[in-house]
């Protein structure tokens, strides 16, 4: 698709296999391998790692082997992203 434009739910797809970083509403993001989708944007994801933002600060870290994600709570997707320890890191 040169140069055309490019549907939410074909980026999506074009992530499915690798690795990608979900920010949720609320304090909750994920980082995961996507396994796949459907219309509602809802997620299957496999090893995944939870960060659960700590109110004293930092984040608290949770390995998780699959998760369905539920698309209503979604607020971004970051491609190939590594989440907010990565982020944190580079600054």
């Amino acid at each position: 698709n040169m140069g055309g434009t490019l549907l939410p739910l074909e980026l999506i797809d074009r992530c499915v296999g690798s690795r990608i970083w979900i920010i949720l509403k609320g304090d909750k993001e994920f980082v995961g391998t996507l396994r796949g989708f459907d219309d509602y944007v809802n997620m299957v994801l496999e090893e995944v790692t939870e960060y659960e933002v700590n109110p004293e600060g930092g984040y608290r870290v949770t390995k998780l082997d699959q998760i369905l994600l539920n698309g209503n709570n979604v607020c971004m997707l970051v491609p190939g992203g590594d989440g907010p320890v990565a982020e944190v890191e580079e600054e």
